[in-house]
């Protein structure tokens, strides 16, 4: 059950917000920081 949801949350967040991948991370401003934390977090999770 734990897992299919943060899978579902993975997927949503692939679309809709937005990849830092590409940018320099000491760069990024303190909400894009905090939006790399929250789809790792969420990664993490959905991979367990």
């Amino acid at each position: 059950m734990k897992k299919s949801f943060y899978q579902f949350l993975a997927a949503i967040n692939k679309l809709i917000l937005p990849k830092y991948s590409k940018r320099d991370f000491t760069r990024l401003r303190k909400v894009e920081k905090a939006i790399v934390a929250y789809r790792y977090w969420v990664t993490i999770h959905a991979i367990e």
